[in-house]
C-alpha cells in the first residue's frame, strides 16, 4: 500500500516525448535496420535520415512522406518502396508497457498529461494501431503544429494552450537539445536515459506515483 504521507505531484502537467520515452526510438532504430538491409553503414544513414526529415519539412507538415523517402533515396541510393520503408519504421516503435502503466497512475491523480513529440503523421497511424492517445489529455505533434521542438517558441505555445506557468510543467525527453530549450523556458525537465534513472528523477516531482507503481509490482 502507498504511504499516505508521501506528497503528491508538485507539478500540474507532465509532457512526454513519444519515441525514446513512451516507446522505443522507432525512427532511429528503423533507419538503422533499413541501412543494414541495404548494405549501408547504419549510423551515417540514420544521421542522413534525421537531417532530411527536418530539411524537407516533413516533420512539421510542410511536405509529405513520399517527398521524404524520395529525398532519402537520392541521398543514399536505397530503392525500397514507400510502404516497405514505412512499415520498417513503424515496426520499431514499441510502446513501453511499464511507462503506460505509470501514465495511467498519473491520470488517476488528475495530473494533466500530454505528448509533445517531433513526429509526422506516423504518430496518428501508431495510435490507430495501439490506441495510446486515450491516456493523454493533449497531443502536441510537430506535424500538426507546424513547429518542432528545435523551435523554442513551441514551448511557449504549449504552455499558452494549457494556460499554465512553465514552473507548473514537467517535460520528459531523451534529446538533450530539447531538454535545454525547455529549461530555458522555465519548464522542469527530465532527460530520459533508462528506466531506473527516470523513476528516480520522477520521484522528485511525483513521489506518490512512483511509490504506487512500485506497490503494484511495476518495477
Amino acid at each position: 500500500m502507498t504511504d499516505p504521507f508521501i506528497k503528491p505531484c508538485t507539478v500540474e502537467a507532465v509532457l512526454f516525448d513519444f519515441g525514446g520515452v513512451l516507446a522505443e526510438e522507432g525512427f532511429r532504430n528503423g533507419l538503422l535496420s533499413i541501412a543494414r538491409h541495404n548494405g549501408l553503414e547504419p549510423e551515417p544513414f540514420a544521421r542522413t535520415g534525421f537531417e532530411l526529415v527536418f530539411k524537407v519539412g516533413y516533420v512539421v507538415g510542410r511536405s509529405d512522406e513520399s517527398t521524404f523517402w524520395q529525398a532519402l533515396r537520392e541521398q543514399t541510393g536505397i530503392r525500397d518502396a514507400d510502404e516497405k520503408l514505412r512499415k520498417e519504421i513503424l515496426s520499431h516503435f514499441r510502446l513501453r508497457v511499464w511507462m503506460i502503466e505509470l501514465v495511467k497512475k498519473l491520470k488517476q491523480r488528475n495530473v494533466r498529461l500530454g505528448i509533445l513529440s517531433d513526429q509526422t503523421n506516423w504518430l496518428d497511424e501508431l495510435d490507430d494501431a495501439h490506441k495510446f492517445f486515450q491516456y493523454f489529455d493533449h497531443v502536441f505533434n510537430s506535424y500538426h503544429m507546424g513547429k518542432s521542438k528545435k523551435d523554442s517558441s513551441l514551448y511557449d505555445d504549449v504552455l499558452g494552450f494549457l494556460k499554465i506557468q512553465a514552473s507548473q510543467a514537467l517535460f520528459v525527453d531523451d534529446h538533450e537539445g530539447n531538454i535545454e530549450r525547455a529549461k530555458q523556458k522555465g519548464l522542469h525537465t527530465i532527460l530520459y536515459s533508462d528506466r531506473e534513472s527516470f523513476r528516480s528523477d520522477l520521484a522528485q516531482f511525483c513521489p506518490d506515483i512512483v511509490a504506487a507503481v512500485r506497490d503494484d509490482g511495476q518495477s
